[in-house]
């Protein structure tokens, strides 16, 4: 499948998506790996990883990088070899990365009604506002956020229900704030999001870019 989607939040900053339909084999027939991340790729126990370990390589192509370009701190975040950002998320049939000249999150996830029964242990403040008609989707967003600001957020131990507030929306506003706030550090954060074939993507900015 080629680029599904390519989005340009701003003059420094491009999200890019891929549909992952292809087969296990022609994914990586496409794509040269480091040796460490064939070793990764070939201790995956599950077909659904590895295919989404390897479309997250196919965006960077197209983002006109090369696995080669990426590495990861010993947090687990990744980098570019160039120095800027990147964020890097995958779910189900579908990944995506955001590159930029500032420090960003992503996050897809899929639509699903198991997430009203763990919104309890993520949202506290947001439930003042959640509206039952778009729940599930309402969710998604908040959830969504909160993972894309995690990746950004820099101390261990942040708890997304107690040190991440998603600042009231409406589903069809498609852009939003946050706050993070724990230990020493606080930080607001724009929010933009997408829906698309049952899924959610939000990507997320320090404020004031």
């Amino acid at each position: 499948m080629p680029l599904y989607k390519r989005i340009t939040p701003n003059q420094h900053s491009f999200v890019y998506i891929w549909k992952i339909d292809e087969s296990l084999d022609e994914l990586l027939n496409k794509i040269q790996l480091k040796p460490e991340s064939q070793e990764r790729v070939d201790g995956m126990k599950s077909i659904q990883h590895q295919r989404g370990f390897l479309s997250v390589r196919m965006l960077l192509a197209a983002a006109g990088y090369s696995d080669f370009d990426l590495f990861y701190d010993e947090e687990g975040k990744p980098h570019l070899k160039d120095g800027k950002h990147i964020s890097i998320t995958h779910s189900f049939s579908y990944s995506g990365i955001i590159v930029s000249d500032e420090n960003v999150g992503i996050d897809i996830e899929m639509q699903r009604e198991k997430i009203e029964i763990i919104a309890h242990k993520f949202l506290k403040y947001e439930f003042e506002y959640t509206s039952e008609a778009d729940y599930v989707r309402m969710l998604t967003v908040i959830w969504g956020a909160k993972e894309a600001i995690y990746k950004m957020f820099p101390p261990r131990g942040l708890s997304f229900k107690d040190h991440i507030k998603v600042i009231p929306f409406k589903i069809g506003d498609q852009a939003g704030r946050a706050w993070a706030h724990f230990e020493e550090v606080a930080q607001k954060y724009q929010l933009e999001w997408l829906e698309f074939d049952g899924y959610t993507c939000v990507y997320s900015s320090e404020e004031g870019l």
